[in-house]
Parts: C-alpha cells; structure tokens; sequence
C-alpha cells in the first residue's frame, strides 16, 4: 500500500477572499506562515507589538508574492489597552475574520510583569490572546467557516495552571511558567470548541505546535538574562538540531486551511518526539483535556481581562 503524501504548503488551497490575522507575523514561524497564506491570496495582517517590524514584514512578503494583499497593525498582547485597540480598529476595516492565528508568544524570560500586572509568559501567551479571541469573537461568528488557531508548545506536558499563584508571586520559575501558559492555550482551545458547540456556533478551535523550530524565540530568554554563553548554546542548537521555521510553520498552516481539519484537533509533527516533521493530528496531556480546569481558567481569565465572552 503505498505511503500517504505528506502535506506541505503546496497542498493549501487558494484563499481569495479570506481574512486571516497572525499575531507576531513578523518573525518565526509566524511569518513563514503569514507568507505562505499571502501566497495563497489571503488577505493577511500582521500583527506586531513593533509596528515598524511588522511593516518590514509586510514588505517583504508583498515582495515576494507580488500582488498579495498584506497589512501591519500594532499589537501588544502584553498590554490589554493595546488589545482593545487593536480589535477596534480591526473591526473598523474587516467586516470578516476567517482564521485568527493566536501565534506570538515568549518563552522561559526573566520575571517581568505586563502593564496590567500580570506575569508575562501568562499574560502574553495565554491572557492577552484569550482577550483579542473575545473581542474578535463577533467577526468570526459572523464568518462561514471561520478558525482559532492556538499555537501551543510540547512544553504543555511540564504545565500545571496554579490558581493559587497564576502570577508566580511566590517564587518563579521560568520553564514551569511557560509550561503553564502553553498548558493554558490548550485548556483554552478546547473550552471555546465545548462553548462553540453547545451555543450551536459553526466555530472551529483547533490547537498546534511547531516542534523544535529555529526560531528567534529560543535565544530571547538568554537575551534578556544577559547570558551570551545561553543565547551562543541555543544558537548552536538550532542549526545542528532544529528544523526550519518554514516546516515549524506547516501545523500552523494546516489548522487554519485544511478541510479535514475538526474543533478540538491538536496537530504537530509527525517525526520522532514530535521534534520535527510533517503535520498530523497529536495527543496532548491528560491535564490538557480536564474540563474542570478549562472551565474555571476561562472564568479566571474573564475576571481578570475583563472580556466576556458572548458564545
């Protein structure tokens, strides 16, 4: 029997007339993802917290697919006020939203707080884009077809969600942190499919993760902590060991298009450790399927954004 052909990009189909937003589209993954969604004839925006990377990105993707329609707007998930200004302004130039690709993250920082308090893997990874999915929410139900794609972490497996200490207030750990914030993007993945479901919505929520990609995200920890010996290590791993964040970017892709694609679907790679490789549909951890968690962390984080769902 012969062996089923691996998707790639190629296998997208055409997306004239499809609005997509990838938060921070400028980089990584993001915007090997935002490309090829350009390529594909996507009305694609790319969403920054620096509105002049965004913009260089933009550039060079309108560049290299001559004729593809991509926009750059300004948006901080680390700041709530940025979040609501992003999603006002989106709704004054978007009628529709097909696919939100809730891309941008930061992994294993230093502690640092965002403006509105909160520990910042948290707030950025998971609040700050269960705040944009809400404000949004109207536009994509408003839309036939339309996805959430949560860009997770195989780091979800280390999480556990603290609700006795989602701010790290009482001693901080940097991996563990993020494992709670990726634990949370899938907790939060399959809330809003249950939600979606139950209210009748024709909504797909669908979760992903890229593997080991070389990527920009890995050196930024070290960065910050001022550790060149870290930042040169994680550079060196990447080139020897990582594979690229064009195939890093392919289970992104394939949540956002693919047909057989269903609400609650966890896709990554299908090679070894799911490091690397082609995009199938993925197990996740038991923590990440416990309903009761999903449910009051959905509750907390409304409590704490101040963003109401209406599902």
């Amino acid at each position: 029997m012969p062996e089923k052909k691996k998707w790639t990009a190629d296998d997208m189909p055409d997306l004239s007339g499809k609005t997509i937003v990838v938060t921070g589209g400028n980089s990584g993954i993001g915007y090997e993802a935002a490309l090829e969604f350009a390529r594909k004839r996507a009305d694609v925006i790319i969403a920054c917290r620096d509105p002049e990377k965004a913009r260089t990105a933009a550039a060079q993707i309108s560049a290299s697919s001559p004729g593809a329609r991509v926009e750059a707007m300004e948006l901080d998930l680390s700041n709530l006020a940025s979040v609501r200004g992003f999603a006002d302004a989106f709704h004054r130039g978007h009628p529709a939203l097909h696919v939100l690709c809730n891309n941008a993250g930061v992994m294993a920082i230093p502690y640092r707080l965002t403006v509105d308090g909160f520990e910042m893997q948290f707030g950025t990874n998971h609040l700050g884009h269960f705040a944009l999915t809400g404000l949004l929410l109207d536009r994509l139900l408003a839309t036939e077809g339309a996805r959430v794609v949560n860009v997770a972490s195989g780091a979800h497996r280390m999480g556990k969600i603290r609700f006795d200490d989602l701010q790290w207030q009482k001693g901080y750990r940097k991996w563990m942190a993020y494992g709670q914030s990726k634990l949370a993007n899938l907790l939060f993945t399959f809330e809003l499919q249950r939600r979606a479901d139950a209210s009748g919505a024709k909504l797909l929520s669908v979760a992903c993760h890229p593997g080991y990609a070389a990527t920009n995200l890995q050196a930024a920890g070290p960065r910050m902590s001022g550790s060149s010996m870290m930042e040169s290590l994680f550079s060196v791993g990447n080139s020897l060991f990582a594979q690229s964040a064009a195939m890093g970017a392919l289970p992104t892709e394939y949540a956002a298009v693919a047909p057989e694609v269903h609400g609650g679907d966890y896709i990554g790679p299908d090679g070894i450790g799911e490091m690397w490789g082609h995009p199938v549909k993925v197990g996740c951890s038991a923590a990440a399927r416990d309903t009761a968690a999903a449910a009051r962390l959905w509750e907390v984080s409304e409590q704490l954004t101040n963003v109401h769902y209406t599902l």
